[in-house]
């Protein structure tokens, strides 16, 4: 049997609040799950459980104090735990595709740009690219006078749907969402469901945080409280 896509073992991670006297803050406490190829693991924990951090961590934009954190990563398993800088930028352009609750972008950079580039940086050719690029934006219904201007002028749903295009445009085989459909209205919710079971459908792994029930009943495998991934020490 095949290892699964994500593996979490015994995963800590504590913030220390500096500007607070140090104050130690545990948030994940000896986190283990997996996540199989073509599974959806949904995390349904409250607001400030830990569920974004474990996806930042997931993703590498956060070291843990401890534990193992192992994706695969084309014939190989990569433990982000540890892992050079290099092969954390590899992971992510050829591995991970990881829809965040904030869009981050180069000012001046169209959207469409925006939503082509995870293409480019696989090698696909530009006209290629950006004719992927038109069709998830026009599926996500950005109106096309708005793909030559900065995502950053942008409404917060609109934001978010571009922030999902350049995400699902490549087909990354694992998928982290942390709280995907959260600032979209009816009919973005459901085009982001169809999305993400037509991801699952050709094996994505996803490991996602949504609050909606509605949403994590039509996408999610399984649905975890993150309390039940925690072993007390």
């Amino acid at each position: 049997m095949s290892a699964p896509a994500i593996e979490i073992r015994d995963l800590e991670k504590t913030f220390t609040l500096h500007i607070q006297g140090g104050v130690r803050l545990p948030v994940l406490r000896r986190v283990s799950l997996a996540v199989e190829a073509g599974a959806c693991v949904v995390l349904a924990d409250p607001s400030g459980s830990g569920k974004s951090t474990l996806l930042r961590a997931v993703y590498g934009n956060y070291i843990p104090q401890a534990g193992h954190i192992f994706l695969r990563h084309g014939e190989e398993i990569v433990d982000m735990v540890g892992a050079e800088p290099r092969v954390v930028l590899d992971v992510r352009r050829r591995s991970v595709g990881h829809v965040s609750q904030f869009l981050r972008v180069v000012p001046r950079v169209p959207a469409l740009e925006v939503v082509a580039e995870p293409l480019r940086s696989l090698g696909v050719p530009r006209a290629a690219a950006l004719e992927r690029a038109r069709r998830m934006l026009a599926r996500l219904r950005i109106p096309e006078r708005l793909w030559t201007l900065s995502p950053v002028t942008f409404s917060g749903g609109e934001q978010q749907r571009v922030n999902i295009a350049r995400v699902f445009v490549a087909d990354y085989p694992i998928l982290l969402l942390d709280e995907p459909t959260a600032a979209l209205d009816g009919a973005s919710r459901s085009i982001v469901i169809e999305l993400i079971c037509e991801a699952t459908a050709r094996g994505a792994a996803v490991l996602g945080s949504v609050h909606d029930a509605d949403v994590r009943e039509a996408v999610a495998t399984s649905i975890w409280m993150l309390a039940d991934a925690e072993v007390a020490a």
